[in-house]
């Protein structure tokens, strides 16, 4: 057993280690930083497979943007755990036949010819190969409707979600931009003429 060997076994107990840990951590907060864990761990298994700029873009995208703007809606939700854990049971033995699906579905792609046909080694690569350039070639010649369809659908669920977000609804609070610049210091600020204390018992005695 070689040292990649070793490294990989050890990514690849830590990927699964955390992506039970997701599963069945009690508090959402946990389960999003192990998720960070799981992402982290398939970062390195794609490395060792020569695969850097997939790697990278994990680490960057996922783990620096997606898993924070996540951990930031969590924290900020006020979610009720036991709530939360109600419908636990009542949903287990779907989850379990669906994760039995999943699991067969997978044997029956690591078990077809053209998948052990493949070999267990890898291509060793010169030094001037370049990961990104091979991927992009295969983006924009063999997979590129499918490539526009997944850009088609993103930006579909871009728009849906800012217009679920402009709505109006009632007992939302909002602010109008444009009325905020068009403000006037009339608008904000209203002089008013006080009388000091001096003065008021000036006129007081006027008065007498």
């Amino acid at each position: 057993m070689n040292f990649e060997t070793i490294v990989f076994y050890l990514f690849a107990a830590m990927a699964v280690f955390a992506a039970l840990r997701v599963i069945t951590a009690r508090n959402p907060v946990h389960a999003a930083l192990f998720l960070v864990l799981a992402f982290c761990s398939m970062s390195g298994i794609w490395m060792l497979l020569e695969a850097e700029f997939l790697s990278i873009v994990l680490v960057l995208v996922y783990v620096g943007a997606v898993m924070v703007l996540f951990l930031f809606v969590v924290m900020m939700l006020d979610v009720d755990l036991v709530q939360l854990r109600e419908g636990f049971w009542r949903w287990f033995p779907f989850g379990v036949v669906l994760a039995a699906i999943m699991v067969f579905q997978m044997f029956m792609v690591l078990g077809t010819r053209q998948t052990a046909e493949t070999g267990t080694t890898l291509a060793r690569h010169a030094a001037d190969y370049s990961n990104t350039k091979e991927i992009g070639r295969l983006l924009y010649t063999d997979y590129v409707y499918p490539f526009e369809l997944a850009a088609v659908i993103l930006l579909v669920a871009i728009v849906a979600a800012i217009a679920l977000t402009l709505r109006r609804r009632k007992g939302v609070k909002s602010q109008d931009v444009a009325k905020q610049v068009n403000v006037r210091r009339e608008d904000r600020i209203r002089i008013v003429s006080v009388p000091s204390e001096g003065s008021g018992q000036k006129l007081e005695d006027r008065g007498q």
